[in-house]
């Protein structure tokens, strides 16, 4: 087993069970006591688990929501993956929404320069980088910028969106699931995602398998509000089957 599959595992098992130790994992994984807390220190870095004495617990527990960029360093072929999915359901013309998040950042990268587009985000990073593309209109919501996501919120983000109808929003989320839905652990960062999804006539869910089964603080959106969920095929078919059966079609990369 390489390391990162050994640190997908170590991660999987301490959402599972809210906990594990060092000394049960080292075992497991016939590897040393010392690999393991190396393995505990890459995720911890990565923003995705909190180290404790003897083992570690998922930040799930803590209500903790990793910053932009640690959530961007994990994942990445996957999200890559779903991102050039998400070509699919672009319109040939016309507008859409940009979601801020690490997996809706890597659709700003591959978006074609074929189609006229008018662009909406929420994100400063992200309007930087579509303001070169000649092919493109971009809008940018104004409003407080949250400094663990770079996402703009409050009233002067949601306001112009009350007066739009894109075509398709392409959403991200911190947590999903069939009994609660979408989540996020910032209710004003909630405010505008729900904002977002009533903009739009269709909405397509960009979200890695590790998002599945987590729910946070604030609720944004219910399973059949959205048209299209687009994931990575480290989702179990079960769980792809029970999501579906809430309403979007789900897509596994």
């Amino acid at each position: 087993m390489y390391a990162e599959e050994r640190q997908q595992e170590i991660l999987q098992r301490t959402r599972d069970a809210g906990r594990v130790d060092v000394v049960t994992l080292a075992e497991d994984f016939g590897v040393t006591m010392e690999t393991i807390r190396r393995d505990l220190t890459v995720l911890e870095r990565a923003g995705t688990l909190r180290r404790v004495h003897g083992g570690a617990i998922p930040v799930e527990r803590l209500g903790f929501e990793p910053a932009l960029a640690a959530r961007d360093a994990v994942m990445t072929s996957e999200k890559e993956r779903i991102a050039k999915a998400a070509l699919a359901e672009l319109p040939a013309d016309g507008s859409i929404i940009i979601d801020a998040g690490s997996t809706t950042g890597r659709l700003v990268q591959v978006l074609p320069s074929d189609r006229e587009l008018t662009v909406i985000v929420n994100s400063p990073p992200l309007a930087t980088i579509l303001a070169t593309r000649s092919n493109l209109s971009v809008i940018m919501l104004g409003g407080r910028v949250r400094g663990r996501t770079l996402a703009t919120v409050d009233d002067w983000a949601m306001r112009p969106l009350s007066r739009l109808r894109v075509d398709v929003a392409f959403m991200a989320t911190n947590g999903i699931s069939a009994e609660v839905g979408l989540t996020t652990p910032d209710p004003a960062e909630a405010a505008i995602k729900q904002s977002m999804i009533e903009a739009a006539q269709r909405t397509v869910l960009l979200v890695d398998h590790t998002k599945v089964g987590n729910d946070y603080l604030a609720k944004f959106a219910s399973l059949s509000d959205i048209s299209v969920l687009i994931t990575d095929t480290g989702l179990d078919s079960g769980l792809a089957a029970e999501l579906a059966a809430a309403g979007p079609e789900v897509v596994r990369v």
